[in-house]
Formats: structure tokens, C-alpha cells, sequence
């Protein structure tokens, strides 16, 4: 570690989305590879009329998923097949899989045939709504998704608790609750500073622990996803979004530096290891 690494705070939280738009699982430790935390976003659902990869970016279409819980049967292992998932309805409904349809659920639950896979397509469609337009204006982010899984971009997301106090401030009104967000890393900097501080880890390295660097590419530009209802009572909130454009709208290098509403860093990995909660965070 440089000299130079100042102290960011700890780790106060870790997530794992076995599939991609639905429930995360907490983890207390993990293992975190080039790809990001070993099994993360591992499966995902795939239209089966248009090829289309479901994410509820597309809220009307796939926003039912986040409600569902997620949590793998047995931890991933390093070079090993992903194993299956345990996946539970709201409505009690419990099934364990590693592909297609159990029970016909999924399909119940969008309204459209659809079968679950670890396996990406050769050609990768993932469609994005624009919550800022008023009219339905959609975007396919295909082109920028992670090799190898089903992550939209970077192989980790992380959200310090700075940020979520300082939109808490900003309107008590609503939750802000890190989940909202879909982290991988939320950053306990309550003891570092105030307000959205990650802002300024763009372009730095993160070390966290005694082995794991993420260099910080981009802030993470909001879709609609913290707006609506998810799993664990998360409430839908529709004015979120309009928050953050207020008040912390920033240049997002990925997007030739348009100008978007963030909250959160993505950050690509320099060299991997053991992640523990309570680790410090270290920036460069």
C-alpha cells in the first residue's frame, strides 16, 4: 500500500446478486475475482420470444423480479460451475435451479416466457429505460456489459454511507436505504466526511483488506431501479431519482462525460483476495 493511501472508512456491508434483478445476499466474507465477487450476477433470465437479456431497467416488463430472494445453494468455488439457487416467491414458493423455468414461476411472475441460464448469449440485448424523459425513450447497454457475466458494466458497485445520510438529509421524507442501490460494497464513512465523498475516488484505487485494489472508473449513473419496490419491504419511492438529479448530477466518463444523476462508484479490478465486513478501505 502507498504511503500516500488515505483511510476511507470500513466495510459495512457486501452483496451478492446470484441473478441478475432480483434479491442480493448479504455476505459477511467473500472472495473477489477479475470478474468481481465469485458468483455475482452469475444467472440471468433471457426473453425467450426476443432474445432479450430481463432487467428491470425495463420496469414494466421485469420489475417483479426484485422481489424475489436469492441466495445460492451451496458457495460458488473458483473455476468450478456455478452452483444452483435457491430462489423464494413472495408468495412462499421455493425452488431450487441452475437453468430454465421451475414450476412455470418465472414466467407466472413477468407475464412472458422466459427461462434462467448461466450461459450469456452470443449476442448480448439488455434494454435501459430513460427515467429522465418524459416520453418512454430506451437505450440498449448490451455493448458495455461485463465479459463472462451478467453485470450492466464494472465488476463491482460501491456506495458509501456518506451519501445515504446525505440524501437522508436532503429528504427524511424518503428510505435510503443502500439496497435501493444494488451495492456490492457499502462503505461505512461516517467517520471520514459528509456528503457524496466517492465523487472524488474517480480515477483513484481503492484497497480493501490486505489484498484487494479496484481502480474507480466512473460514477454509477442512476436508472429507475432505486425508485421501485424490493425485496425486504423497500417501498416504491418515484421522487429518489428527481433527488439525485438535484443534487448530485455528475460527468460519467463511460457516457462521454454526459452529465447524469449519481450515487455510487463502479470500480474494476487491479488484484483480487479474501474481503471481510469490518475491512478498512484505503484510497490512492
Amino acid at each position: 500500500m502507498s504511503n500516500q493511501a488515505i483511510n476511507a472508512g470500513r466495510i459495512k456491508e457486501i452483496w451478492r446478486y446470484p441473478v441478475k434483478s432480483m434479491g442480493g445476499e448479504s455476505l459477511q466474507n467473500t472472495t473477489i475475482i477479475e470478474g468481481g465477487i465469485l458468483g455475482d450476477r452469475g444467472y440471468a433470465l433471457i426473453d425467450q420470444t426476443t432474445g432479450k437479456i430481463a432487467s428491470a431497467k425495463m420496469p414494466k416488463l421485469w420489475g417483479g423480479l426484485l422481489e424475489l430472494e436469492v441466495v445460492f445453494n451451496e458457495a460458488p468455488k473458483i473455476d468450478k460451475k456455478l452452483p444452483p439457487v435457491l430462489i423464494t416467491w413472495p408468495d412462499g414458493v421455493k425452488a431450487i435451479t441452475d437453468g430454465g423455468d421451475p414450476k412455470g414461476k418465472f414466467t407466472k411472475t413477468v407475464g412472458r416466457s422466459v427461462k434462467m441460464t448461466s450461459k450469456r448469449p452470443k449476442e448480448i440485448s439488455l434494454e435501459r429505460l430513460d427515467p429522465l424523459k418524459d416520453e418512454e425513450t430506451i437505450f440498449d447497454i448490451g455493448n458495455i456489459m461485463m465479459e463472462g457475466r451478467f453485470s450492466d458494466y464494472a465488476a463491482v458497485h460501491v456506495v458509501t454511507t456518506s451519501s445515504l445520510d446525505r440524501l437522508t438529509e436532503i429528504d427524511p421524507e424518503c428510505s435510503y436505504d443502500a439496497r435501493r442501490f444494488r451495492p456490492n460494497l457499502v462503505i461505512d464513512t461516517s467517520a471520514i466526511g459528509k456528503g457524496f465523498i466517492e465523487n472524488d475516488w474517480v480515477g483513484k484505487t481503492l484497497s480493501i483488506g490486505a489484498d484487494v485494489r479496484l481502480h474507480i472508473s466512473d460514477p454509477t449513473p442512476r436508472c429507475v431501479i432505486p425508485t421501485l419496490a424490493q425485496k425486504g419491504g423497500i417501498a416504491k419511492e418515484s421522487k429518489i431519482l428527481q433527488t439525485i438529479v438535484k443534487h448530485n448530477s455528475q460527468s460519467v466518463p463511460l457516457l462521454d462525460d454526459e452529465i447524469l444523476p449519481c450515487i455510487g462508484v463502479y470500480g474494476f479490478i487491479l488484484q483480487g483476495g479474501e474481503i471481510n465486513k469490518g475491512d478498512f478501505i484505503h484510497v490512492e
